[in-house]
């Protein structure tokens, strides 16, 4: 028996059309290549090497923020070391971070000019508090 050979289809020229290469498109591939290197490019050690962010120990901290009244723009704060008016505070919380001088201080609304350990005072704020702030002093 005899092998029969297989029909095969006439291959069909394929024409190669030359495409127009427009500017767009040049535009297009150099913006790809450059951030194709910004991906590749490691990070400098002078980013990678960031100053550590200054943490509050118990010994800085003052005070507790325990209410925010906000028409009056008042803090009641419970003392953990005595603080006199003048002083320079800073109030830092989850979404707080304010530094400012004392100008006035209450007690049961009594002006005074210095706090003790374990009382609680009416502390005039610059901006909003929120209770569980820590008040260190600078």
């Amino acid at each position: 028996m005899a092998k029969k050979k297989k029909k095969t289809s006439p291959k069909k020229k394929v024409t190669k059309t030359k495409k127009k290469i427009t500017k767009r498109k040049v535009a297009r591939k150099a913006v790809r290549k450059v951030t194709k290197k910004a991906i590749k490019k490691p990070i400098s050690k002078k980013a990678a090497k960031k100053k550590p962010v200054s943490k509050v120990t118990k010994k800085d901290v003052i005070g507790v923020v325990t209410h925010y009244f906000p028409k009056v723009r008042a803090a009641v704060i419970k003392m953990k070391a005595p603080l006199s008016v003048g002083d320079t505070v800073k109030i830092k919380g989850h979404t707080t971070n304010l530094t400012q001088n004392i100008t006035s201080m209450q007690i049961d609304r009594v002006p005074i000019t210095s706090a003790k350990k374990g009382q609680e005072i009416g502390l005039l704020v610059d901006s909003r508090v929120r209770q569980h702030d820590i008040v260190c002093k600078v």
